[in-house]
This record gives structure tokens, C-alpha cells and sequence, in this order.
């Protein structure tokens, strides 16, 4: 009895060459496909690349090239280094426009984001009756141009035919909102009417995301509502309170559109042209043609203004890694 023992080369049994040829080439055309397919992916984001270097990268860049620059009506534009930016950290309006919205980012944002978090537990509670009217109306002002918005409040706050000035004469008070003593808290009253309902939704969204079975479970244990607000719900906002307040902290150093708008409405000389930063940037630029000195002032603020967010995006993550 004799026994065939077939060769690596006959038809029974696959070369071994070809098996790793065609494994050489397979997987070589699937690294290129894969190449090809992340190529393809990029091309995606050349639209907004391209936006995003034109609106945001070049203006920055143009901002910090001619702050280095003083243009005069004799002379031309002249390169000064860094003068501009020493005479802006010896420029006392500067400084006090500075502190007026640190001010304002102190007291404003803490109270706005604490009504956004108390309407986002009270849509939240289920126990809120016509919670799709309330989450509405609460977001609307956000829908309302700031400028509207503005003229609204201003008209409201005037001491002869505003609605201050209507209770003033019912109960004979004499109550100026617009005085230079309560004129910023006027300004964050508008401020905060604006946000709370954009905030609030921020909230809401995240509460929403809980798994109601641990609410459940909860109550079977025998907790409390105050007991589940504070063990489940408020550490789940911890993510959504950082970004809100990074977002808070932006926009209240670039107060702008309210006291500029208001600023011909209020009497006398209240709201000046450096009420606050951008105000002072804007009028510099536009009206004392000193756009080099006003690019630096740019410049300076945002920097503050990315330490600040950054230090609170930092707090943020230890706190969420606690």
C-alpha cells in the first residue's frame, strides 16, 4: 500500500506564497482605502477650516501685528513696540472699565445661573403644571435681539413715562434707576432677563439625561425630594455649570450692545465711552482713530478673559475628578 503525499504546490493545498501575497496585497489596499477614507473625511472640514481661518485666526493675528504700530496724521504709521501696551497698563480708564465688569461678572453671573438652575429643577420636578409654556416663555427673551431688548427695559426704567415712573407717581417715591449708583445693576437686570432662559435649558438638558430608575430607587429607599435634588441631580450639573459659567464669564467681559445702547438715554454723563472695555475699544477705534492703541486693549482683554475661563475649566475638571 502505497501513501501520496501531495506537495505544497498541488491544487489539494494553497501555495504559501500566494496566501501571503494576497495577504501583503489585501491588507496593503485596505491601508490605502483606509488613507483614502480619512483623506475623504478632511476634505469635510476645509469649508469650515477655511472660515474659521478668515472670520477667527487672521483678524486675531492682524489685531496683534498693528498693536505694535501707532498711526499719526504727521509721520504716518510708525512701529512702537510694546508702548502701546505699556501706556495701556498706566491708563486709568482702562482699569476702571475693567473693574466695573468684574464687578458685574461677580454679582450678574452667579444670580443668573442660579434662577437658570432653579427653573431647570422646577421643569425637571415633573410636578410644574404646563412646563412646555413655561420652557417657552422662559427661553423667548433669549430670542429677542439685544438691542429690542434694550429699549425695552430702557423705556421701562425711565422716571417720567417709564414704568418707574409710573409707580413712582402712584406711591409717590422718588426712585431713579438709571442713577450712577444702581445704573449697573439696571444694566445686569437686562443682562440676566436675556440668559437665564438660554442657561436654564442648558440645565435642563442635563437633568434630562438622569435615568429616571434612579429616582425610583430613591424613593423606595425613602429619600426625600431635597434628598434626590442634592444627591443626584445637583452633582449631575457640575459639567454644565462649568460651561455655563465659562460662557457667562465671556460675555460679561464683553459687555457691549446694553450700556452703548443706553448710553444716549441715560442723563448726563453716566455711561462714558469707557463704560466697559469693548465700549472703550470701540470708541477709541472708531471715533478717536487710535485703532493700533485699541487692537492692544483687545488684545490685553483677551487674554484675561482666556486666563479666567481657563482657571475655571481647570477647577472644573479637579472638582469632576474628585
Amino acid at each position: 500500500m502505497t501513501s501520496t503525499t501531495k506537495s505544497p504546490g498541488t491544487a489539494g493545498t494553497p501555495d504559501a506564497a500566494a496566501i501571503v501575497a494576497n495577504a501583503v496585497t489585501t491588507g496593503g489596499s485596505a491601508r490605502v482605502n483606509k488613507h483614502h477614507a480619512d483623506w475623504r473625511g478632511w476634505k469635510f472640514l476645509w469649508p469650515f477650516a477655511l472660515v474659521f481661518v478668515f472670520v477667527f485666526i487672521i483678524p486675531i493675528l492682524y489685531a496683534i501685528y498693528i498693536s505694535f504700530f501707532q498711526t499719526k496724521m504727521i509721520g504716518g504709521t510708525q512701529f512702537v513696540g510694546f508702548d502701546n501696551y505699556i501706556k495701556l497698563f498706566h491708563d486709568p480708564h482702562f482699569w476702571s472699565s475693567v473693574g466695573r465688569v468684574t464687578i458685574f461678572t461677580v454679582v450678574q453671573v452667579p444670580i443668573m445661573l442660579c434662577l437658570a438652575a432653579l427653573m431647570a429643577l422646577a421643569l425637571d420636578s415633573m410636578k410644574l403644571h404646563g412646563t412646555k409654556f413655561f420652557r417657552i416663555s422662559t427661553f423667548l427673551p433669549y430670542a429677542v435681539p439685544a438691542v429690542v431688548s434694550t429699549l425695552i427695559w430702557a423705556f421701562m426704567y425711565g422716571a417720567k413715562y417709564g414704568l418707574v415712573g409710573s409707580l413712582n407717581a402712584w406711591f409717590g417715591t422718588h426712585i431713579d434707576v438709571l442713577a450712577p449708583s444702581v445704573l449697573l445693576a439696571a444694566i445686569g437686570n437686562i443682562v440676566t432677563w436675556e440668559f437665564t432662559g438660554y442657561n436654564m435649558l442648558i440645565f435642563y438638558s442635563s437633568l434630562s439625561t438622569i435615568p429616571h430608575s434612579l429616582y425610583e430607587a430613591a424613593s423606595i429607599d425613602g429619600a426625600s425630594e431635597w434628598q434626590i435634588v442634592k444627591s443626584i441631580k445637583l452633582p449631575e450639573l457640575k459639567g454644565s455649570l462649568a460651561i455655563t459659567v465659562i460662557f457667562s464669564i465671556i460675555g460679561s467681559f464683553q459687555l457691549f450692545n446694553e450700556p452703548s445702547i443706553m448710553q444716549n438715554m441715560v442723563p448726563g454723563n453716566t455711561i462714558t465711552t469707557y463704560y466697559t472695555p469693548n465700549m472703550y475699544a470701540y470708541n477709541l477705534s472708531f471715533s478717536g482713530n487710535q485703532s493700533n492703541y485699541a487692537a492692544a486693549l483687545a488684545i490685553v482683554m483677551a487674554i484675561i478673559t482666556m486666563a479666567i475661563a481657563y482657571a475655571v475649566q481647570l477647577r472644573s475638571m479637579k472638582d469632576q475628578m474628585k
